[in-house]
């Protein structure tokens, strides 16, 4: 069947208002880019100048600007969407908030993108900033933002666009445990992402929309969900869990397009590193009839805009005295990537519940917890900046100090694994305590032989017996279901900053060499 790009609205005019032919659309994604203005490396932490004139290196809005121009010139007919989690991930945003994002995102010109849980991680006052800088719309059907006016008239459930002639219905979804996740403050809730999608899509279909593309920062799973349980999607953009989805790349989680039904979904892995381009093309009705592409890696063989990498370097010009201070030694690649924290102990996880523990033993600490979703890459070997570092832990969470029963720890661990299989970011990485857990065992009956440091060794931990805990802010005060420790006794949430922390212990501990040593174990 021959198939051609409908390029604007006075092709349907010549034919009188009838679509003669299928109507084919590109779409250009991104998700999860966390604040990678810069090139990174293949550990998705800060590259050098010196590698990335090598070739070395990847991404970096630079390098996005020349694709997104070339993917356009391809095609004629596109857009360009984002699944979510602009926010949070470098001093970029730890500087300039979302304003960077903002601009990046203009220049590059974005129809559309979701609300990822990070967008709220400075709760809905910088969301709204960003809201208000960017020229394009924000959606977010699943939450109710009724009662916070900060957001009410800055976030839209969904849009309708006019794009070569045709409508297009979008249409955002966030986590539905986002208040979990990150800080949106007590006037936003979240609900379910089927319901909230459903009524959407009718919504669109009674206005004649026939065309409906969900960005959806759920993650892979839920996306197929929602696919399979709402007619009428056509495609589902995502992000959240950082899927790799191609047809050529080993080790992918799926294909590109992962095909549920009639509905194509894709994503893009993350920070940048990969530009996702989809050709969908829809037959009169609004069904998809072909969905082909595969995401295009940001490697060195795509040049980077010399323009918009000057204005990156302007950007960065107020962190370089932060980021380039070298504060240790690594003797060994500290390994941080989430497919390992997020599921067994990583040494990452132990460095950082380390540092914590060691920092405040004195104080009657005993336990370390640290969510794997808090820690956000990893570190190579050789000098080890503040930057790097705070790649790592780019939350500015504090130390928290607390008591809990033994009961309560084994409850916490509970939680910690009971996400392990869709590698949600509760998984604990900890400091003096031992467990088991069987992942194939039903949720909140996983852990076993818990074993706490007593200074003399270690021993079965006691549910009566109070313990002192250390952990960041974030998991203290009830996120990643850590409700257990909201209500802890002796609560101090005001401690130093964790990446401080950390780095003050890589430089006693130097030349740091990393190490795992069967603090977690898993029971077949």
């Amino acid at each position: 069947m021959l198939r051609h790009i409908l390029a604007s609205a006075t092709v349907l005019a010549m034919s009188g208002g009838a679509a003669l032919a299928d109507y084919t659309l590109t779409i250009l994604h991104t998700n999860d880019f966390h604040a990678r203005f810069e090139p990174i490396s293949k550990y998705d932490s800060g590259c050098s100048d010196e590698d990335n004139a090598e070739g070395k290196c990847f991404g970096g809005s630079a390098r996005l600007v020349s694709a997104i121009e070339a993917a356009r010139a391809r095609s004629n007919n596109s857009i360009l969407v984002d699944g979510g989690d602009q926010f949070q991930g470098t001093l970029f945003y730890t500087y300039y908030k979302g304003k960077a994002a903002a601009e990046m995102m203009n220049k590059m010109g974005y129809t559309a993108m979701t609300v990822g849980n990070h967008e709220f991680d400075d709760g809905p006052e910088v969301l709204r900033g960003f809201a208000e800088s960017v020229s394009f719309p924000i959606l977010m059907s699943n939450a109710d933002i009724s009662g916070e006016p900060l957001l009410t008239d800055m976030i839209r459930k969904s849009v309708v666009i006019e794009q070569g002639g045709e409508k297009l219905g979008l249409i955002g979804l966030t986590p539905q445990d986002t208040d979990e996740l990150s800080s949106p403050g007590p006037n936003v809730s979240f609900g379910d992402p089927v319901e909230a999608v459903r009524a959407e899509v009718a919504r669109l279909s009674a206005e004649g929309v026939n065309k409906i593309i969900v960005l959806s920062h759920s993650g892979l799973a839920v996306d197929q969900r929602v696919a399979a349980e709402v007619e009428g999607i056509d495609v589902i953009v995502g992000g959240h869990d950082n899927s790799l989805l191609s047809n050529t790349i080993e080790g992918a989680k799926g294909p590109y397009p992962v095909m549920v039904g009639q509905t194509a979904i894709v994503q893009a892995y993350a920070y940048g590193k990969f530009l996702g381009e989809l050709n969908v093309t829809f037959d009169d009705a609004g069904n998809v009839t072909e969905a082909v592409g595969e995401p295009i890696i940001m490697d060195g063989g795509v040049a980077e805009d010399g323009v918009t990498k000057a204005r990156i370097a302007e950007l960065a010009g107020p962190l370089d005295e932060i980021r380039n201070k070298v504060v240790a030694e690594a003797a060994g690649a500290i390994e941080g990537d989430r497919s390992v924290c997020r599921a067994v102990e990583c040494a990452m996880g132990n460095l950082v519940a380390d540092a914590m523990l060691d920092r405040v033993r004195d104080q009657g600490i005993q336990v370390a917890f640290q969510n794997g979703g808090g820690l956000r890459a990893s570190i190579d070997a050789g000098p080890v900046t503040m930057g790097e570092v705070l790649t790592v832990l780019p939350f500015q969470n504090t130390l928290s100090t607390f008591q809990v029963t033994g009961a309560t720890l084994v409850a916490a661990l509970e939680n910690g694994v009971s996400q392990v299989e869709e590698g949600g970011g509760r998984f604990p990485q900890v400091a003096g305590l031992k467990f088991a857990f069987d992942p194939a065992a039903p949720a909140g009956s996983r852990v076993s032989e818990v074993m706490v440091d007593e200074g003399a060794g270690y021993v079965p931990v006691g549910a009566d017996k109070v313990y002192g805990v250390v952990s960041n802010n974030f998991v203290r005060n009830g996120g990643d279901g850590y409700k257990m420790f909201v209500d802890a006794m002796n609560v101090y949430d005001f401690g130093p900053d964790l990446a401080d922390v950390t780095a003050e212990f890589l430089a006693a501990n130097g030349p740091y060499q990393p190490y795992t040593d069967g603090r977690i174990t898993l029971k077949e």
